[in-house]
């Protein structure tokens, strides 16, 4: 009686342990976003990971040459994650006939590379066109109507307001998600899922078809109202204002509920992130100049209203201002991840500053298979930087230590606190013997900062110069003009002036090493930079010709 309880209790421990194995292994072999305060990452089978990616230009994977050629060559730049658009016109181009020859391929590739992808889903609607549609949707405007304008033009673009357009994209979809599911749902070789590319209205702010007339005419949703704030209800018409801005806030909130109904079901047959992206609202434009009523920073509300399901909102960005649009998006409720950025000289250093000062979930340049050899060296260099500094700046996520710097030619400067330590950071190009500072048109410098002990720093990056102060002394600073030697750049005629008493200690630097990071965290030593190479003591710097890591050691005096 006793052996064969224990027998038998022995048993049910047996299967206890598997049970909470498997469930352990489940845990394990997932994709998903790991918020830590107001920051999130990727974390892709128990392992956090920075996407260092690129987006490849819209027709590099449209043959499986294409795909057997451009992984490899994104590999040897130092990618660990390819963001691959996944063409509704290729995968069905027969209604209800799907071929996934080309994913199939894409993540085989991938995989065999070592790479990470997120597909990107060029379904209904593509930079707010509906081009990727196949030919049978286009043809059959009874079925799939169209958004018009107000004076009744019809665009092609799929109305979002068709029970049709949404049935037949969602299928597509879906059947692109199961399959995804079934071919690496224990690999995760795809890591996030982009729903629908740039959507918005052009044109005109709002979909003016008669589908879209009768929503409008109709009731606005209590979830809307209380997503903008406004207590009032009534029709769209009585509720909203009668201009593009109000038009946009009404197409955005259908926009969204699309999105939301393709989003929650693809997550129920693959659990991983799902984000959206947006073509930005630049250089004046008003709604429908751009792609009115898509995941803008100022629409997020009714975006997360309206798709709870998306992870991120994430900015496409090709103007001037970088650092001005990632402030936009980067914030407690929306993690910052660039999907696509302007493919140029100046990458390398904006993701630098994107992993430091915004914590980014990833970074990715567009059409970076179609980038120059001089571009793609850039953010070659800086990837293997990010990749050096990966185990860095994942234990010190959310730790309020950890910043980024970017600089040009009209932002050339800017101050860092850490306790009573101020790190002034400017461009290389403002040091007096740059011959380069007086040209109008600056490379980019940029980097990430580290404060590893209370007077220890790393600080990476190229064209970047840091200088060190106590904030007594920062406060006191005495703003001299010194030439290449450190000497006063010209003498003076006149006796010095009077000076108040210094108060309170300086900041000195005990040493600058050159250092390389080891995959535990750990520094290994290259140089010792002091003299000339310090400004003999003054500052460390980093040329713009150069990507280093330096470990400093500070004291007070």
């Amino acid at each position: 009686m006793t052996v064969g309880l224990n027998i038998m209790i022995m048993r049910q421990k047996i299967i206890l342990f598997v049970f909470l194995f498997t469930i352990s292994l489940q845990v394990m072999s997932q994709v998903r976003l790991l918020r830590n305060n107001t920051r999130a990452m990727l974390e892709v089978n128990g392992k956090p990971m920075l996407i260092l990616g690129g987006e490849l230009s819209n027709s590099a994977a449209t043959s499986v040459e294409d795909i057997d050629e451009v992984i490899p060559r994104m590999k040897a730049i130092g990618l660990n994650t390819l963001l691959v658009p996944a063409q509704w016109d290729l995968i069905e181009p027969e209604e209800g006939k799907f071929d996934f020859k080309l994913i199939d391929e894409t993540v085989l590739c991938a995989r065999d590379n070592g790479m990470k992808v997120v597909f990107l889903w060029f379904g209904a609607w593509k930079n707010s066109m509906s081009c990727y549609a196949p030919l049978w949707f286009k043809q059959d405007v009874r079925r799939f109507p169209r958004a018009m304008t107000r004076n009744g033009k019809p665009l092609e673009i799929a109305s979002a307001f068709s029970e049709n357009v949404l049935a037949a994209d969602k299928k597509a979809f879906l059947s692109l998600v199961e399959h995804i599911a079934e071919i690496d749902g224990d690999d995760h070789t795809v890591v996030m899922i982009q729903v629908e590319n740039e959507i918005g209205m052009l044109e005109d702010a709002r979909d003016y078809s008669p589908l879209a007339e009768k929503v409008y005419s109709g009731k606005v949703p209590s979830d809307f109202l209380k997503a903008v704030g406004i207590t009032q209800g009534g029709t769209w018409g009585d509720v909203l204002k009668n201009d593009v801005y109000g038009d946009e806030q009404f197409m955005a909130y259908w926009y969204a509920r699309y999105v939301e109904q393709l989003a929650n079901a693809a997550r129920k047959l693959l659990p991983i992130p799902f984000f959206v992206n947006a073509a930005m609202n630049s250089r004046g434009r008003i709604p429908g100049e751009y792609p009115s009523a898509g995941p803008l920073a100022h629409l997020k509300d009714i975006w997360h209203c309206g798709a709870p399901s998306i992870d991120i909102l994430a900015p496409d960005i090709y103007d001037t201002g970088f650092k001005s649009w990632t402030a936009l998006y980067a914030l407690p409720d929306n993690p910052l991840f660039i999907p696509e950025s302007r493919c140029c000289a100046n990458s390398g250093v904006r993701a630098l500053y994107v992993f430091g000062e915004h914590e980014s979930v990833g970074f990715s340049p567009f059409a970076i298979d179609q980038s120059s050899d001089a571009d793609a060296k850039e953010i070659a260099r800086a990837y293997a930087l990010i990749g050096e500094l990966s185990p860095l700046l994942i234990n010190n996520r959310g730790r309020n230590t950890v910043r980024g710097v970017l600089f040009d030619a009209d932002d050339r400067e800017t101050a860092i606190s850490y306790d009573d330590i101020v790190l002034t950071c400017s461009h290389y190009f403002t040091l007096p013997w740059d011959s380069r500072k007086d040209l109008s048109s600056w490379r980019e410098g940029g980097g990430i900062i580290i404060q590893i002990a209370k007077d220890e720093f790393l600080v990476a990056g190229s064209g970047i110069v840091v200088a060190f102060q106590s904030e007594t002394e920062k406060k006191q600073m005495e703003r001299a003009v010194l030439g290449e030697d450190g000497f006063a750049d010209k003498g003076g005629d006149k006796a010095l002036p009077a000076l108040s008493k210094f108060k309170g200690k300086r900041i000195g630097i005990g040493y600058v090493d050159e250092v390389t990071v080891e995959s535990d965290g750990t520094f290994r030593y290259v140089r010792r930079l002091n003299g000339d190479q310090s400004h003999q003591g003054r500052h460390v710097r980093i040329s713009v010709d150069d990507y280093k890591i330096l470990h400093v050691k500070l004291y007070e005096y």
